[in-house]
């Protein structure tokens, strides 16, 4: 199922950005932002009203909390930087360099979480470093 889940998270990453790219036009890039998550809150909570996982707000430990805070100040801050980017630059360009977030994860996660490289998934990092490369030049 994760492997659906991911699948499916990439494609709608991918019409995000075309989307947003059409949709921020004559838009302030940061407004826009807020307009984006607005949506997005509304659809979380609506989820998590229709699966009744409302209940469980109060079993969130105080580590939970810090760190789902953080991570949210991370999206937003994720967010801001990329409805900028994409405002004035190419999406695919945008698009590109932002995936080489996927780098950096690899790379924390080794560091804060002790996640373990194969050979394969180092290979695979320095083809989506040169990939990205390769689309922004």
């Amino acid at each position: 199922m994760w492997l659906i889940l991911s699948i499916l998270s990439a494609f709608f990453a991918a019409v995000t950005s075309i989307l947003a790219k059409i949709g921020i036009e004559n838009v302030n890039s940061n407004l826009a932002t807020a307009i984006r998550t607005l949506v997005v809150v509304g659809m979380s909570w609506f989820i998590v009203f229709i699966t009744n996982a409302q209940s469980g707000i109060h079993d969130i430990s105080h580590k939970s909390w810090l760190f789902l805070i953080l991570s949210g100040l991370a999206t937003g801050f994720s967010w801001l930087c990329y409805y900028a980017a994409i405002k004035n630059g190419e999406v695919a360009k945008v698009t590109a360099i932002d995936k080489t977030s996927v780098l950096i994860t690899f790379a924390l996660a080794f560091i804060f979480l002790g996640e373990e490289f194969s050979r394969k998934s180092i290979i695979g990092a320095i083809l989506i470093g040169i990939g990205s490369l390769v689309m922004v030049i």
